[in-house]
């Protein structure tokens, strides 16, 4: 992943982190980043106007199938820390997504805590063969980024 800041990111959600979502030390659980990540995105692409049906899109019958999940921590995360994650597109392909996900302390510039990579196919859901990302879901992300997503 490229270096990236906080100004990077259009896109945050906050989140605080509840007692269930910790070990026995009071540090946040591994496994929870990557359903932080999760939320992120579902979050982000309904913040750019894009319904993501349960189950896929019923016009298509494409849904997208997470391919690369990687999660880097930086810094602890504790029990009731407020948190912002925040999500950004870095690349679309022909049939696959690439988000950059990164955690930082609510309202902190720096106090990066974790960042990540997740990639996402988009597949259709009764051949299992992989499909072109719709033009309709770029063009959200492009207006959103203020950028064109496909030059990475």
């Amino acid at each position: 992943m490229t270096k990236l800041t906080r100004a990077d990111f259009r896109f945050h959600h906050p989140l605080r982190v509840r007692y269930a979502e910790v070990d026995g030390q009071g540090v946040a659980y591994n496994a929870h980043y990557l359903t932080w990540y999760d939320v992120g995105i579902t979050e982000y692409l309904r913040a750019i106007g894009h319904d993501y049906p349960l189950g896929g899109d019923p016009e298509t019958g494409c849904d997208f199938h997470l391919v690369k999940a990687l999660v880097e921590f930086r810094a602890p995360i504790f029990y009731d820390d407020e948190i912002d994650v925040c999500i950004r597109t870095r690349r679309i392909g022909r049939t696959s997504i690439t988000y950059d996900p990164a955690i930082y302390s609510k309202d902190s510039a720096d106090d990066l805590r974790a960042t990540g990579e997740i990639v996402w196919v988009n597949t259709h859901q009764q051949t299992h063969k992989t499909e072109p990302v719709s033009e309709r879901l770029i063009a959200a992300i492009a207006a959103f980024e203020g950028r064109d997503p496909r030059a990475g």
